[in-house]
């Protein structure tokens, strides 16, 4: 099996140094003179990881399907507009791809906590639900693509909540049952912080990202599940990789 991860990013390159460390042979590309890889660089993979940047997802999933190349992983943030049309076009050609804000299996667990505390607190009066993340300086979605799925987790289980806004004004996002703030500044990975405040007291769920180490484990895990079994053309998320996780003795994390 041979992977082309196109980027070579932070994400890009900590992808590529867990696949070797597991004897996995990887070719890393960085983005191409023109808008669109060619076809021919990218013969001999049977899969391809998108590090890149949302308005690369399309073109780089086009030039993958034109080498003949039918499974993907992406793990870009900001591509939503294209969503419909590159779900179209894996279906077209047979080809699927599992995607995802974020890759990490425990931001994917963290999701879970985050539904089921939502149940809880959202069954009683009282509890104001709230979400921090914070990022690094160069990082240019806010709020990041974690941020609004695990918002999205929370107003799907309060009663009449609205959807999670994917579009805040100076780094905050307001609905009246979630308030999402978002904070670009050093060199930060990733946090996410969900909580539930009272007049009383306060509850917290935390998560933080130390390395991008994480994120390469849950691609790798990705490209595993496309590997194993033919899947269903088109996008899948990132969850059906967790439940056959879940159902194993043990997760490497």
């Amino acid at each position: 099996m041979h992977t082309t991860i196109l980027g070579d990013g932070h994400l890009g390159w900590a992808v590529a140094s867990a696949a070797g460390d597991r004897g996995d042979r990887t070719a890393v590309l960085g983005r191409p003179v023109g808008r669109r890889h060619d076809p021919a660089g990218l013969a001999g993979s049977d899969a391809i990881v998108d590090a890149t940047r949302g308005d690369a997802v399309a073109d780089d999933l086009a030039a993958g399907l034109e080498a003949g190349i039918r499974r993907f992983v992406i793990a870009t943030t900001g591509w939503t507009a294209d969503r419909d049309a590159v779900d179209a076009a894996l279906r077209a050609h047979g080809a699927a791809a599992v995607a995802s804000s974020n890759f990490s299996l425990g931001v994917a667990l963290f999701g879970r906590l985050v539904e089921a505390a939502a149940d809880l607190f959202g069954a009683v009066d009282g509890f104001d639900p709230y979400l921090v993340e914070w990022h690094r300086r160069a990082k240019l979605d806010r709020p990041s693509g974690t941020a609004v799925d695990l918002g999205r987790r929370l107003t799907a289980r309060l009663p009449a909540a609205p959807a999670a806004s994917a579009a805040p004004a100076a780094g905050s996002s307001a609905t009246s049952e979630l308030e999402i703030v978002s904070i670009r500044a050093g060199s930060s990975p990733g946090m996410h912080l969900v909580g539930f405040d009272a007049v009383g007291e306060t509850v917290e769920l935390r998560l933080t990202a130390r390395d991008r180490s994480s994120y390469a484990t849950g691609i790798l895990a990705a490209l595993d599940w496309l590997r194993r079994a033919p899947r269903a053309p088109g996008l899948h998320s990132f969850d059906p990789v967790v439940d056959e996780l879940l159902a194993r003795p043990a997760i490497a994390a």
